[in-house]
């Protein structure tokens, strides 16, 4: 790298950022651009530009959206009085390639993980809790990940909702302990859906 042009190092530098990236997928990244014609890099960069300008977060489930009630929240087919907790957006991308679940979604914006300085303050469990006592949910299905970080943020929810009187069930153990929902095929998601327990 020691004799690249500054401008080929410092979007090799950038690359190498994302996660997954390493020096040498990041120099393959920039090299790939190198031979791409102008209007395609034009239209690479006005959508890395414009993608985050486009989202926002739902303010019914918090997921990642171009629109607020985000599709999923808006769609009347599916079903409100179920709803899955999931940590994150990619969660719930997770989820619905399987095809298997109807109902909505609640996104936490991560774990509790007192080591990271992530409290439930941090979260938007407080919310979850509101649409809970303010809607008619039957059921509330845990998928945090099935991390220490993801168990210890389930049973801290099931503590908070259980007062309420609804069916809390937990995914079941096809998505393997310290594992990421995000990860898993569809296969195992619909086990782990299929198999949820009373928590």
């Amino acid at each position: 790298m020691k004799y690249l042009p500054r401008s080929i190092k410092n979007l090799i530098e950038e690359f190498s950022k994302l996660p997954g990236v390493g020096p040498k997928t990041a120099e393959r990244f920039t090299f790939s651009l190198l031979k791409k014609q102008e209007k395609d890099l034009e239209k690479f960069a006005d959508t890395i530009r414009d993608f985050k300008k486009n989202l926002k977060n739902c303010t019914i489930c918090h997921n990642i959206a171009e629109s607020d009630p985000c599709d999923i929240c808006s769609n009347p087919t599916r079903d409100k009085s179920t709803i899955a907790v999931v940590e994150k957006s990619l969660d719930i991308v997770a989820l619905e390639k399987t095809g298997q679940f109807k109902g909505t979604y609640h996104v936490l914006g991560g774990s509790i993980s007192p080591i990271d300085g992530v409290t439930a303050a941090d979260l938007t469990i407080d919310k979850l809790v509101e649409k809970v006592k303010k809607r008619e949910v039957t059921e509330l299905i845990l998928a945090t990940n099935p991390t220490l970080e993801g168990e210890s943020t389930a049973s801290y929810i099931q503590q908070l909702i259980k007062p309420v009187g609804i069916k809390i069930t937990r995914i079941a153990r096809g998505i393997p302990v310290g594992g990421d929902l995000e990860y898993a095929d569809e296969v195992t998601i619909i086990r782990a859906l299929e198999g949820r327990k009373e928590y």
